[in-house]
């Protein structure tokens, strides 16, 4: 019996670790992805969301999109690759959309613009005086845009393990004579 105490010690010490299941890492649902959506919302493990926005007017030539990242208190969010990438409907890069500014901020406080080094900051870290920390990634897409696009944030690292996220999808509205983000 005493050789095996330390396998049902590892056996439990297994069944504690994450229970994560992603949902559909492809967000648009139809094939025209004809149903507008004003945001939408991608849980990662222990707790932690990214969500896009709809594309929102830009000082610049391009468009711009917002993409907002929750982190309870203790966390942390390394990203695995350094771009948000614009491509083709489940197809080839058109671009990769080029960070604009990074605001923190605690839920019970003020946003900070973060400094941005090379691109973008490799890590979040949520801070320890909030129950939640945002991080908004104001993200500006310059090419000329088909009818139909998906939009890939990073995959990120979370306790030492790589996950990936969600693909937003947006398209061409005529009734709005604008882009929109769709299901």
């Amino acid at each position: 019996m005493r050789r095996f105490a330390p396998f049902a010690l590892l056996f439990a010490l297994t069944a504690c670790g994450d229970s994560y299941t992603p949902g559909p890492l492809y967000q648009a649902t139809s094939d025209d992805c004809g149903t507008a959506v004003d945001a939408d919302t991608f849980e990662l493990p222990r707790g932690i969301t990214v969500s896009a926005t709809n594309i929102v007017p830009s000082a610049e030539p391009g468009i711009e999109i917002g993409v907002n990242y929750m982190l309870p208190r203790t966390t942390q969010v390394q990203f695995a690759t350094k771009h948000f990438q614009v491509s083709q409907p489940k197809g080839a890069l058109l671009e990769n959309a080029t960070v604009l500014s990074v605001y923190q901020r605690p839920t019970n406080g003020k946003a900070e613009l973060v400094e941005i080094v090379n691109g973008m900051p490799l890590s979040m870290n949520s801070v320890g005086t909030s129950d939640h920390t945002q991080l908004r990634y104001r993200l500006l897409i310059k090419g000329k845009m088909p009818p139909r696009f998906d939009l890939t944030p990073p995959d990120v690292i979370i306790g030492g393990k790589r996950y990936v996220s969600r693909t937003y999808t947006y398209r061409w509205f005529e009734e709005k004579k604008s882009y929109g983000m769709c299901r």
